[in-house]
């Protein structure tokens, strides 16, 4: 499987320098005209509260472009060879700022077209500000990729059941929870979830969370595929 082994927090500062197809591009976006899009490996923009990330970060990456309507109606192209280790995870990224118990309410809903071949998963990625603790939700994975640590079991928690993985990368705690089935679309209930982790399993206190990525974990995509965010939202209290 492949495992994720690195801190998304030091990736721009580890990731080689890629040479990115002129010939991919903006041919790739949707009919529409996009509002945003980037071949660019950071390539970045804020749109209606949503900061978007080409992203393509691990060694050995191929080409990518990202285009989007919105924060949350976007998609990636990525032709990334099939060779091990994660190339790229572009995102939206909406900022919470809150600690847990502070909040009253955090979801999300996501629709999203996705292939049938290539190794990737959909995921969402949450940070605490104190960058110790990252929390991924797996809703869906195609081919040979795995989370990083070990099961600790099933868990249905926030309208969903999923497996439970517990690990360390050398930088930060990582908590993964890889829906027992695949979805396209559906509403995660975010904050059952954490105090799921913290009331329950005692693995982190009262952490203020910082950051909540939504986007595509890819490590191979060979001949170009296509990746689309539907609509994705983010709402909490």
């Amino acid at each position: 499987m492949a495992i994720r082994t690195l801190n998304r927090l030091t990736k721009a500062l580890i990731a080689p320098a890629l040479a990115l197809g002129a010939t991919v591009g903006i041919a790739s976006a949707p009919a529409q005209a996009a509002v945003w899009n980037s071949c660019d490996q950071w390539g970045s923009t804020t749109l209606n509260g949503y900061t978007l990330y080409n992203n393509i970060w691990g060694s050995g990456a191929g080409s990518q472009c990202i285009w989007a309507n919105s924060g949350t109606s976007w998609g990636v192209w990525a032709n990334h060879p099939d060779t091990g280790g994660i190339k790229s995870y572009p995102n939206a990224k909406k900022v919470i700022n809150k600690p847990i118990t502070s909040l009253s309410s955090l979801s999300s809903s996501y629709n999203v077209t996705v292939p049938s071949s290539g190794v990737y998963n959909t995921s969402y990625d949450i940070w605490d500000t104190g960058h110790k603790y990252e929390i991924m939700l797996w809703v869906n994975r195609t081919g040979a990729v795995g989370p990083l640590g070990t099961s600790q079991g099933n868990v249905t928690v926030g309208g969903h059941t999923w497996t439970v993985y517990k690990g360390n990368n050398g930088s930060n705690d990582v908590f993964s929870f890889v829906r027992t089935s695949n979805s396209s679309s559906g509403t995660v209930d975010i904050l059952p979830i954490l105090k799921w982790i913290k009331d329950t399993k005692g693995w982190f206190g009262n952490v203020t969370i910082g950051d909540l990525q939504f986007g595509f974990e890819i490590t191979s995509s060979s001949g170009g595929l296509n990746f689309t965010t539907n609509s994705e939202s983010v709402s909490s209290s």
